[in-house]
């Protein structure tokens, strides 16, 4: 096999047009691989050492980069490595061997129920963004999606010339929604009562923000795909008016509707499905804000556990 001119750029078509990687992945795919062009200077890709990796750990670390994210780093690093070993001479993927440092486990923030009640209801204008800002935070906190499986819904499938087809798509007559999440898994969600008739009430002012571009659920004032930045203003927006204090973002939503539906429920594996985990361990984590929610009602309910006056 004969080296690759630009193995950064044959990696980044191949996730385009073979993997069909979200255009959102593969812009964090393209990042992570810039920093390991920085790591590797002048020197070519295919001669970094497992000692060069770890360098790079390092360095990460000192600049304050979270263990997580490094995690997320070598898993890039690796894919390509793995990939260049498939098309191009190399003697092995130096990043294999090479783990990253462990961080503190960081259980995911929820609102209480009762905060995610007032949030849901506290939108009572009926202007067209309003009501499309109350639909977005019902179909969050209804159905747990990602910010980017939101964004890329479309009102129906599709499939249009130039090979678009959609990655997400709302059932109306179903009453769910169809998505594409991470490692191009698909799931389908079902939308609670409430979310539908926010939906409803956006649906009948839509036609109003189309311009050229039917497709998307979700539009700005523009006419166009609504973008991520504008609905995490939207949603904090939505938060403020409520009267929330805490920091209110799409993913607070997901976790909210994680907890609160295995608080009723007791069904791990239901939520796992429906937040589009590949792994059950993943969603594990959220049997541990269940347990901080009883271990709550225990210190308020317990009289042994009760301070006394």
């Amino acid at each position: 096999m004969k080296a690759l001119a630009d193995p950064i750029s044959g990696y980044l078509d191949s996730l385009i047009y073979e993997r069909k990687l979200s255009k959102y992945t593969w812009t964090t795919y393209a990042h992570e691989l810039t920093q390991l062009v920085a790591l590797a200077g002048t020197r070519a890709l295919n001669t970094l050492t497992p000692a060069d990796i770890r360098e790079g750990v390092i360095r990460a670390r000192a600049q304050g980069l979270a263990a997580r994210s490094i995690a997320r780093r070598l898993s890039v690093w690796r894919s390509f490595y793995r990939w260049l070993a498939l098309h191009s001479v190399l003697e092995s993927n130096p990043v294999a061997a090479v783990r990253a440092p462990k961080g503190a486990k960081i259980l995911p923030k929820a609102l209480s129920v009762d905060d995610a009640r007032i949030m849901m209801e506290a939108n009572p204008s009926q202007a067209p963004q309003a009501l499309r800002d109350c639909a977005m935070v019902e179909l969050f906190y209804s159905c747990g999606l990602r910010l980017a499986e939101l964004i890329h819904l479309d009102f129906e499938y599709k499939v249009q010339a130039g090979g678009y087809r959609s990655a997400g798509w709302l059932d109306l007559p179903g009453k769910q929604v169809h998505v594409t999440g991470k490692g191009n898994r698909q799931r389908t969600v079902p939308i609670g009562r409430k979310a539908m008739t926010a939906l409803q009430a956006w649906l009948t002012v839509r036609p109003q923000f189309i311009r050229e571009d039917a497709c998307p659920l979700f539009l700005s004032s523009h006419g166009r795909r609504i973008s991520a930045s504008s609905v995490k203003q939207r949603v904090k927006r939505v938060a403020l008016t409520a009267g929330i204090a805490a920091n209110v973002h799409p993913h607070v939503l997901r976790h909210s509707f994680a907890t609160h539906v295995l608080q009723s429920s007791g069904d791990l594996r239901a939520v796992q499905e429906m937040l589009g985990h590949a792994s059950i361990s993943t969603t594990q984590i959220y049997t541990s804000l269940d347990f901080q929610h009883l271990a709550k009602i225990y210190d308020q309910a317990h009289p042994r556990a009760r301070k006394r006056s």
